[in-house]
Order: structure tokens, then sequence, then C-alpha cells
């Protein structure tokens, strides 16, 4: 496992912020605070991402990539927007992480004898159920 492809700088520098009104709990508060946040950070343009964490980055999360290569994290669950803009981070990070986490290669294994023997005879009692569905003879 490469561990240099999983380990993430500090990208902070690169994230830009853009904060709403939230819709959501609290009351007349909602109306006059801007506690909804909406983080963007482009990975092709990142300085601190090695070139292999940027292609696989675009491999992954080309579905969730805007036109112009922007990553976007709303979060709007608290009624503050310190608490959002936290929230918002951890699960940028959380996206990275688990984009850059390498797929595991699945081990062959053979089937043990009693899994087999358990098998073959659910097999031979499926097919003795459907041979007592025929015809009867009068």
């Amino acid at each position: 496992m490469n561990t240099a492809l999983t380990h993430l700088p500090d990208l902070t520098s690169e994230f830009t912020f853009k904060t709403s009104r939230s819709s959501g709990p609290g009351g007349q508060h909602v109306n006059k605070t801007d506690s909804r946040v909406e983080l963007r950070f482009n990975p092709q343009k990142s300085e601190l991402l090695s070139d292999d964490q940027k292609v696989i980055l675009h491999q992954k999360l080309s579905s969730q990539l805007t036109s112009d290569g922007d990553l976007i994290v709303v979060c709007q669950q608290e009624r503050s927007q310190y608490k959002n803009k936290a929230l918002a981070i951890e699960k940028l990070y959380e996206l990275l992480h688990k984009a850059l986490r390498p797929i595991k290669k699945r081990k062959a294994t053979k089937p043990t004898r009693a899994s087999i023997q358990k098998r073959m005879e659910l097999k031979k009692q499926t097919a003795e159920k459907k041979k007592r569905r025929g015809k009867i003879d009068l």
C-alpha cells in the first residue's frame, strides 16, 4: 500500500468558502444569519497534492466535480456558521481519504467441504420438492 497517496497535507489554504441563509431549525434566527456553508476545492489546481493524487481524485470523484473541476461540500446541519464550516472541512477530508484509499484485491478461496455438502443437500431437497409438484394419478 502506498502511504504517500493516502497522506493528505493541510489543504485549508486552498479552500473557498461561501455562506448563505440556511433552511431548517432556528426559527427567526434563520432569517437573519448566514449559517449554511458551501466549501469549494479544486483538486486539479491544488499545489499541495501530488500528480498521482490528482489523477486518482479526478477518476474517482469525476461525477461529483463541477464543469470547472470544483468539488463542492455543503453543510447546514448546525445553527452556527463556525460549526458548519468545521463540519464541511471534515466531510471534505473524509471524501478525499475515501477516494485515495486503495482498493483491496479479492483473494480467491476454495469452498469448504462442509459448505459443498450443505449446498448439495439443499439442491436435493429443492429437486424433491419440485418432483412432488407433478400431476397426481387417480
